[in-house]
């Protein structure tokens, strides 16, 4: 019997640290169902093995940053039928995009011995700045049962399903009592998208906004209540300028706020 043709995968690595395609290896089990179902085409921090494409899936991690990979993703896309982004920095520029708010050359001729060889975009910009993307996975790093349903979702033709509420919803299904209420602590909760289970606050520390800004966040209101927990101008911007620095709500927020 001729068997049946499985969807190729392809994982790529652009600017990044590489948590992001560990959460997928961190599946176990779970990785080991999934890799039944499908071939793994192209997974360089799994196995040096590639298969040609083009890939049914692709999962693209990182920013972009130089000239070279502002090309590459390019052929990154003409070769995927579906391309989804994973994570802080392919979703929003990640912790990298900090140099767009000042003069990346100042950074690099401080840095490095030798910049004039450091060839580099000015900005790191989220890969659908460049290309078409399917679907965007936030976190930082991401939530490896959310990527589990993206995975699946793709591959059977049917959207993902994943919350686009804040991390208040799951503090509140854990029974976490309000850090900022009861204890007045500043916490980035009410204007950051769930997939974390409100893992800070269940320790009683502050959201630090990892999985970036929630659908329609209220972020002015934030700050405000932050103003009166005696928050200044100076660490607003800090709060909202950390792994989602340049997703456009948390960059618009710092900027109202920057002196």
């Amino acid at each position: 019997m001729k068997q049946l043709h499985k969807p190729k995968l392809a994982v790529w690595k652009f600017a990044s640290c590489d948590g992001c395609q560990l959460s997928l290896l961190d599946c176990e089990d779970e990785l080991l169902t999934v890799a039944g179902e499908i071939e793994i085409a192209n997974f360089m921090e799994a196995s040096s093995a590639v298969v040609k494409g083009p890939y049914d899936l692709s999962l693209v991690e990182g920013s972009i940053t130089t000239p070279h990979d502002a090309e590459r993703i390019h052929q990154v896309r003409r070769a995927s039928k579906r391309l989804v982004t994973i994570g802080a920095c392919a979703t929003s520029g990640g912790i990298q995009a900090l140099r767009n708010f000042k003069d990346v050359k100042a950074f690099t001729s401080i840095v490095y011995a030798k910049p004039e060889y450091i060839e580099t975009l000015n900005k790191s910009t989220a890969i659908a700045d460049h290309v078409f993307v399917d679907f965007e996975l936030r976190g930082c790093p991401i939530n490896k049962h959310q990527l589990l349903e993206v995975i699946s979702a793709f591959l059977s033709d049917r959207k993902p399903v994943i919350p686009t509420y804040s991390v208040c919803i799951e503090c509140k299904r854990r029974g976490n009592v309000c850090v900022m209420v009861a204890h007045g602590t500043p916490c980035m909760g009410p204007v950051t998208q769930a997939g974390c289970n409100a893992l800070c606050p269940a320790y009683n520390r502050g959201c630090y906004g990892c999985y970036g800004p929630m659908e329609s966040p209220n972020t002015a209101a934030l700050s405000q209540w932050w103003k009166q927990l005696g928050v200044d101008e100076t660490d607003l911007v800090r709060a909202y300028r950390t792994f989602n620095a340049y997703a456009e709500a948390f960059r618009k927020e710092s900027e109202r706020h920057e002196q």
